[in-house]
Parts: C-alpha cells; structure tokens; sequence
C-alpha cells in the first residue's frame, strides 16, 4: 500500500520550503497540484521531475476513486497546494477522509501558513486564538 504526503508549499517566497518537503516530492510516484502551471514554477524551481496531475476543486469528486487506486496499488502520492498547507482553504480534505476510510496512511508535513505570521504581526494577543 502507498501513503498519502499533504505537503506545505511555499507562500511568496520559494525559499520558504523544507528540506523534508523538497524529499518527499523529489521521491513520490505522483504529485497532485492544485494548478499545474503554479506548481510547475516551484518543481522547476528545484529541479523535481515527478509526474504532476491536477487536483482541484472543480475534479477532485472525480479523481478520488483513481487516486484511492493508486494508493493501493503502492503508488506514494502528494497532494500540494498553489501556496500553504493543502485542505486548509485547498482541495484535500476528501482525498484525506477516504485514504483514512481505506486504511492508507496519510503524513503531512509541517510548513507554511499564512495565519500564524498574520497572528503575530497583528500585535493581537494570541496567547488563546481561533481560527
């Protein structure tokens, strides 16, 4: 059985990208990309040449029960976003909920956000906060 990588992608900056991150999508059998065009940039950008599908809003019901497949046929898939962590805001939460339902094990990857930085710019306390 493959595993499911959510994996963190730069928000401005390619820079802002893990080592762990720059692994896992240098050695997976597939990456799912929210656009394929923005991806492209940062996988160009560090010299990764995985093949990379589409994966969005408007294919994302369509793709689940071929991606689930692959899955289980030992594929080792990741899911990126254009900027951030994917499901926060992004496609990903029903690819997610059906690899848990089949019993394919998910990871992802600590990395870029956007609220956190926007949190503690805001001089706001955020000893407690919800987002």
């Amino acid at each position: 059985m493959g595993k499911l990588f959510l994996v963190p992608t730069p928000i401005g900056n390619l820079k802002d990208i893990t080592f762990r991150a720059i692994e896992v999508l240098s050695h997976v059998d597939l990456i799912l990309a929210e656009d394929t065009r923005t991806s492209s940039k940062l996988l160009k950008h560090y010299d990764i040449s995985v093949s990379l599908q589409s994966h969005h809003m408007h294919n994302e019901h369509s793709m689940l029960s071929s991606i689930i497949s692959k899955l289980k046929q030992g594929k080792n898939i990741a899911l990126i976003s254009d900027a951030g962590t994917p499901a926060i805001s992004d496609p990903g939460f029903l690819l997610v909920r059906e690899a848990i339902a089949n019993n394919i094990e998910t990871e992802c990857l600590p990395g870029a956000t956007a609220f956190i930085p926007a949190l503690l710019q805001s001089g706001f306390p955020n000893d407690r906060f919800i987002f």
